[in-house]
C-alpha cells in the first residue's frame, strides 16, 4: 500500500507541474508586519521601566518575524528572546495595491568576503512585491540567503529621484506594449460557438 500510495503522489505531482503555467510573474512571497516588542519588567533586575520598540520586519509569515525581531534586537539592543516579551505583532497591507509604484530599497548583505551596503530600485504594484524581487534578485547576482540580508528602509521614489536607468524607460507617456498573440473571445456566453466556419486569427504581427 505505501509503494502505491507513493506512486500515486509522484503521479499527482508531475501533473501539477506539467499543468502549472510558466509566466515571468513574482509572486508576492514576503509580507510586512509590524512587531511590538520590549524586555520583561522585573524588580528584582532593576528593569521596572522598559522601553518598547518597534519594527517593521519582512517575513513569509509571523513566525519568522518574530524570530527576525529576536534577531535585531539581540544585535541592537542586547535583549534576547529569553529576557523578553512580544507585545503585539501586525501584518501592514498596501493602501493602493492596484497601482504601480517605484520602491526604492536600502539593504545590507553579507558575503564571504564582507560587508556590503546597497540600494535597489523596483517598480511593482506593492512595496511586498518589490521586496520579493530584491530577494530574488540579491540570491541570483551575489548568492545571498535570506538570513544574510537585512532591509534598512524602504520607500516609494518619486519620478525625480529615480536612479536606476531600466526603470526610466517606463517612464514616457508613449511607452506601448505590443499584444502579437490575443484569442478573441465572445463577448457573452450567447455568442459562443463550439464550431466556426473560419479558422480564428490570433497573430497579429504580420
Amino acid at each position: 500500500v505505501g509503494r502505491e500510495a507513493f506512486t500515486l503522489v509522484r503521479k499527482m505531482s508531475a501533473a501539477g507541474q506539467a499543468g502549472a503555467p510558466e509566466s515571468g510573474i513574482v509572486h508576492t512571497r514576503y509580507r510586512q508586519y509590524q512587531v511590538v516588542g520590549r524586555l520583561k519588567p522585573s524588580a528584582e533586575k532593576g528593569t521596572r521601566k522598559a522601553n518598547i520598540f518597534k519594527m517593521n520586519i519582512f517575513a513569509p509569515n509571523e513566525v519568522v518575524a518574530k524570530s527576525r525581531f529576536w534577531y535585531y534586537m539581540s544585535m541592537l539592543n542586547r535583549v534576547k528572546k529569553a529576557n523578553g516579551e512580544i507585545l503585539q505583532i501586525n501584518e501592514i497591507y498596501e493602501k493602493k495595491p492596484a497601482t504601480v509604484s517605484t520602491y526604492g530599497i536600502w539593504m545590507r548583505y553579507d558575503s564571504r568576503t564582507g560587508h556590503h551596503n546597497m540600494y535597489r530600485e523596483y517598480r511593482d504594484t506593492s512595496v511586498n512585491g518589490a521586496v520579493s524581487k530584491m530577494y530574488l534578485d540579491v540570491a541570483a547576482r551575489h548568492r545571498s540567503r535570506f538570513t544574510n540580508v537585512q532591509i534598512v528602509r524602504t520607500a516609494t521614489v518619486p519620478v525625480d529621484k529615480m536612479r536606476k536607468t531600466w526603470n526610466k524607460e517606463y517612464l514616457g507617456k508613449s511607452v506601448a506594449f505590443p499584444l502579437p498573440h490575443r484569442v478573441m473571445r465572445p463577448a457573452t456566453k450567447a455568442f459562443k460557438r463550439s464550431f466556426v466556419a473560419k479558422r480564428p486569427r490570433t497573430d497579429f504581427t504580420k
